[in-house]
C-alpha cells in the first residue's frame, strides 16, 4: 500500500493536525495498529477476506486512523457522512454488509442504535490499546495486500436513484494516487488545509490519501467557513501551501474578501499568492469564479474531472497552460473518447511515463468513456448496473458529455448527458455554457439551468436563479441576455429562489428543481 511505504520515511514528521493538536504519521500508525487487533477480534472466525469496516467519524486523527486500521486488518473501509440522516446511514449499512462500524466519542451514543439494528460491531475509536513498539514492526504489514484486493467503497451520491456502493481495489487506489501525486507534484514539505467531506473521493483521495502518499502533513477544518479558512491562509507560521475547493467554496471565499478591510485584503491576496496549488472539482467550476480567483491569487484554479467510481480522469496541468471551461487532459495510464450513438468520434490517451499524446482532430461532442487502471470494479450487490456501466469492449460509460477543442486540444465537459444537455427546436444545448454567461450578471448570486418537457420544441430552457436585491425578472433577464447568447439558448422560464439546495459536495440535483412552479 503506496501510503505505509511512504510513511516509514516519515514517522516523526506531522501527519494530521486537528482541534489545536498535531500527530506524527508514528501517531497514526500505532493507533491504527491497535484499531486492527480491534477488528480481527471482533469479527473472529467469522471473519471474511476483506470485511467491509464502515467509518463514522469527523475529519481529524480518528478519521485516518479507522481508515488505517480497517486496511491493515485487510479490510475494507466504507467512509459514511456525518451529515446524512439515520435513514440513509442505515441503508449503507446493510446494503454493504458491515462487519464493523468504527466511529468517534461524540458520535458513538447517535450510532449505537443504528449499529445494533444492523447486527454491526461497534467500536468507538481512542478506546483500543496501542502497542507502542509499532511500527517497529511495520514490514511485517506491508506487502500484504494484491492489486485486485477490495480496498474502499465509496458511495454515489444518489442524485439518479439510491446510492451505489462503488468498490475500488487496491490497484485502483494505487494507480490514482501514484498519477497524481506525480502530476501534481506533492511531496513532503506540502501542508493541506482540508475542508471537503469525507466520504467522497474528492476529499478521501485528491486532498487526504494523496498528501499522504507524499508525507504532506493534512490540516482539517471541522468544516468550512470562508471566514477560518481565510485566517488560516493569512497565518504563515506551518503555511498552507495546497487547497482544494468545489467551486461553490471559492465563491463564498471571494464574497468573503470582498467584504474585508483594506489591510485584510492585502494579507488575503498574499496568502492566496502562496499556495502552491489550488484545485476546483467535484463540479464544473463558474468562469466568473476562475477569473476573480486569478485576480486575487495571481493563479488559475486547476480543474480537473473524474467520478466516484473512476476516481481522477482529466486534469488541466501543474506546469503549463490552464485553460478556464477546460479540464485538460487524460492523467497518466488513462483513456478517453468521446462516443455518440455508439460509436466514436475521438480519442486521447495518455500513456503510464507521459501525458502529452494529442489527438490530430478536433471532434465531438460525445458521451465521454473512460478506461484504465483507476476505474473500479464495480457496483457492490448490483450486477445490472455494474454490466450497464460498461460496454463491450470494458469502457466505463461516464454519463457525461464532453468536447475536445482548442489548441493545443482539452477537453471540455458540457455537463451530464441526461442532465445537462438540453434539447430544444432540433439544438443539443450545454447548460453549464449558460450559466457561465448568467452568472456574469451582477444581481445573480447562483443559477441553475435545466430543460422542461415541451410538446413543440422538446425541451424549454428554464433557469432557477438566487439573486442579491432585486431579484432579476424573466424580462429583465431575456433582455439582458440579447447580446450575450443566440436566441435559442434564452431561457424561456425563470425561478427565483432564496438560495438553490446543493450536496454535501456542493452539487445541485436538477431533477428536483424541475418540480418547481416557473413563471413563463
Amino acid at each position: 500500500m503506496d501510503i505505509f511505504r511512504s510513511t516509514k520515511k516519515f514517522l516523526d514528521r506531522a501527519a494530521v493536525a486537528a482541534g489545536g493538536c498535531s500527530y506524527s504519521y508514528g501517531d497514526i500508525l500505532r493507533g491504527s495498529h491497535g484499531l486492527a487487533k480491534v477488528i480481527t477480534d471482533a469479527i473472529g472466525s467469522e471473519g471474511s477476506d476483506s470485511p467491509r469496516i464502515a467509518v463514522m467519524a469527523p475529519p481529524g486523527r480518528e478519521y485516518v486512523e479507522a481508515i488505517w486500521g480497517a486496511w491493515l486488518a485487510k479490510g475494507t473501509p466504507v467512509p459514511l457522512c456525518t451529515s446524512h440522516p439515520a435513514g440513509e446511514l442505515q441503508y449503507i449499512l446493510g446494503d454493504a454488509q458491515a462487519k464493523v462500524l468504527l466511529t468517534s466519542p461524540g458520535l458513538a451514543e447517535r450510532m449505537q442504535p443504528l449499529a445494533e439494528a444492523a447486527n454491526v460491531h461497534l467500536h468507538i475509536v481512542g478506546q483500543a490499546s496501542i502497542d507502542e513498539s509499532f511500527p517497529q514492526g511495520i514490514d511485517d504489514c506491508l506487502d500484504v495486500w494484491s492489486p485486485e484486493d477490495d480496498a474502499l467503497i465509496v458511495y454515489t451520491s444518489g442524485t439518479t436513484g439510491r446510492p451505489k456502493g462503488a468498490l475500488h481495489t487496491h490497484g485502483n487506489l494505487s494507480a490514482h494516487i501514484q498519477a497524481l501525486v506525480k502530476s501534481w507534484e506533492w511531496s513532503e514539505n506540502d501542508r493541506i488545509l482540508h475542508v471537503l467531506p469525507l466520504h467522497h473521493v474528492h476529499g478521501i483521495i485528491n486532498a487526504l490519501h494523496c498528501a499522504h502518499a507524499a508525507g504532506a502533513a493534512v490540516e482539517f477544518l471541522p468544516k468550512f467557513s470562508p471566514g477560518e479558512v481565510w485566517k488560516r491562509l493569512m497565518r504563515e507560521e506551518d503555511p498552507i501551501t495546497v487547497f482544494m475547493g468545489v467551486p461553490t467554496m471559492y465563491s463564498y471565499l471571494l464574497s468573503h474578501y470582498a467584504g474585508m478591510a483594506h489591510g485584510e485584503q492585502a494579507a488575503a491576496r498574499a496568502a492566496a499568492s502562496r499556495l502552491r496549488l489550488t484545485v476546483s472539482g467535484s463540479a464544473a467550476c463558474p468562469l466568473p469564479v476562475m477569473h476573480k480567483w486569478r485576480e486575487l491569487s495571481g493563479q488559475w484554479l486547476l480543474e480537473r474531472y473524474g467520478m466516484t467510481e473512476t476516481n481522477m480522469i482529466l486534469s488541466n496541468p501543474y506546469r503549463g497552460e490552464r485553460r478556464p471551461g477546460s479540464v485538460g487532459l487524460p492523467l497518466p495510464g488513462v483513456e478517453v473518447r468521446a462516443v455518440v450513438e455508439s460509436h466514436t468520434t475521438t480519442g486521447a490517451s495518455a500513456s503510464a511515463g507521459g501525458g502529452n499524446n494529442f489527438p490530430s482532430a478536433l471532434e465531438g461532442p460525445g458521451e465521454l468513456y473512460v478506461r484504465g487502471p483507476n476505474v473500479f470494479k464495480k457496483y457492490i450487490n448490483k450486477p445490472g448496473a455494474t454490466a450497464e456501466a460498461f460496454d463491450e469492449m470494458g469502457w466505463f460509460r461516464t454519463g457525461d458529455t464532453a468536447v475536445l477543442e482548442g489548441t493545443p486540444p482539452y477537453w471540455r465537459i458540457l455537463g451530464r448527458t441526461n442532465v445537462d444537455i438540453i434539447k430544444s427546436g432540433g439544438y443539443k444545448i450545454s447548460a453549464l455554457a449558460i450559466e457561465n454567461v448568467l452568472l456574469s450578471n451582477s444581481r445573480i448570486r447562483e443559477c441553475a439551468v435545466l430543460g422542461l418537457p415541451d410538446e413543440s420544441q422538446g425541451e424549454v430552457i428554464a433557469a432557477v436563479v438566487a439573486c442579491h436585491d432585486p431579484p432579476v425578472t424573466l424580462d429583465e433577464l431575456k433582455e439582458w441576455l440579447l447580446d450575450k447568447l443566440p436566441p435559442y439558448q434564452i431561457p424561456e422560464r425563470l425561478k427565483v429562489l432564496d438560495s438553490i439546495p446543493r450536496n454535501a459536495m456542493g452539487k445541485i440535483n436538477k431533477k428536483e428543481l424541475r418540480q418547481h412552479k416557473f413563471t413563463i
